[in-house]
């Protein structure tokens, strides 16, 4: 499966292909892809399950530091017989995987898909892409230089209720305010609770990829403010305001907490589109409510074709999974494509330093920032190029100059 060129988006698709002398795509009906799954925790142990249940996939062995986690997780699966390991490249060669799934911790994201990457494996990682900006468009970059598919899990996408508000979206015209708010009272314990920025960097990246998608727009600004209530048991701030100028003109605004106890909203959210020819509301569990303003339309007058190829592959996890199969055996490029997934990680990290500054912060700034850190860091010559290339990082990720005041 070849990388997305640079200016390619999401929506759109491409032939597989093999830069490295793998297969460029499957006929319907071929034997299972043969993944190894990297990461035996709590998410590790959920995409187990899913692999082991998928008939197009057949798990072929799972890499973890602890190998006796490793074991446990197979296990308790009903999988014993699969083999484990502690090197990624060594066990994918030795099972002959095809593709490997990446559910380790987001600070190993970038040294595991750099190495499946260059040793010749597609990958389909866990969110976020990487640990910071400037790992993901090192990503990117090694997406491209090694023609390989690196696809990020963005598994909320996955809902066919999401499109559904999509398709209302467009039917209603031009945008005009796009809102969600997220009130959650979780106890999670752990490292959850110690983090500076709980509810914006382990959760708002949800929303902010689904507002991209909705909007079919690429955020410009942000202007943002997290606090936490007095009765938080987060040491970080728990809550956050966030007002994003999105491509086009229209405005995303996002209010969440993850400490609101009582009349608690969808783990979605709820959200609000006002538009040029109506609103559109939907609750984060149920079919979006649409009043056309105009009359005489039906909700079945909203809908895409293309739709049922993006929402109907599976949801959540089970979705990502579907998605990334159906590219190898030669579909679509798949949401979450690397190069179009990393402007959702840089919307948070644009959210986390408005709020530092209490000012209002352009994304091309964080993203020329985050490139020429890249290059500065990238340890392969052949990345580092591939960066250096790039005549600006919004063009390289959506083909798009950049949006910068002045």
């Amino acid at each position: 499966m070849t990388g997305m060129p640079p200016h390619q988006t999401e929506s759109s698709s491409q032939p597989a292909g093999d830069a490295a002398g793998r297969p460029a795509g499957r006929p319907a009906g071929s034997a299972p892809q043969r993944l190894l799954l990297v990461g035996a925790g709590g998410m590790g142990r959920a995409w187990l399950e899913t692999i082991l249940a998928e008939p197009r996939a057949e798990l072929v062995g799972v890499v973890d530091l602890d190998l006796e986690a490793a074991r446990a997780a197979l296990a308790a699966a009903g999988a014993p017989q699969v083999p484990v390991g502690d090197d990624v490249v060594a066990l994918a060669d030795r099972t002959a995987a095809d593709a490997v799934v990446d559910v380790t911790v987001p600070a190993a994201h970038h040294r595991v898909t750099t190495d499946a990457l260059v040793a010749g494996y597609p990958v389909l990682g866990e969110k976020p892409a990487a640990a910071t900006v400037p790992e993901a468009l090192s990503l990117a970059a090694a997406s491209e230089v090694t023609g390989r598919l690196f696809m990020v899990s963005q598994s909320r996408r996955f809902n066919p209720q999401l499109f559904r508000l999509r398709d209302h979206a467009r039917a209603l015209g031009a945008a005009g305010v796009l809102s969600t708010e997220f009130f959650k009272a979780p106890r999670f314990g752990g490292f959850r609770e110690q983090m500076a920025h709980p509810l914006l960097v382990d959760m708002a990246i949800h929303p902010f990829d689904a507002a991209r998608l909705v909007l079919d727009a690429e955020p410009v600004s942000v202007y943002c403010e997290e606090h936490n209530p007095p009765w938080s048991w987060y040491a970080g701030d728990a809550a956050a305001t966030a007002l994003f100028e999105m491509t086009g003109g229209a405005r995303f605004v996002y209010t969440g907490s993850w400490c609101s106890p009582g009349r608690e909203t969808s783990w979605n959210g709820s959200w609000r589109l006002s538009a040029e020819h109506g609103t559109a509301l939907w609750d984060g569990d149920s079919d979006p409510q649409v009043e056309d303003v105009r009359g005489g339309r039906t909700a079945e007058d909203a809908e895409d074709p293309a739709t049922p190829a993006r929402s109907a592959v599976g949801e959540g996890i089970a979705g990502s999974l579907a998605a990334f199969l159906e590219a190898l055996d030669g579909g679509p490029t798949p949401m979450g494509e690397v190069h179009g997934n990393v402007l959702s990680l840089v919307m948070v990290e644009a959210a986390v330093e408005s709020s530092a500054r209490r000012g209002r912060v352009m994304v091309d700034e964080i993203l020329e920032r985050a490139l020429a850190k890249a290059v500065e860091a990238e340890a392969r010559d052949d990345v580092r190029a591939a960066l250096a290339s790039w005549s600006s990082a919004r063009e390289a990720l959506t083909g798009a100059p950049s949006v910068l005041p002045g």
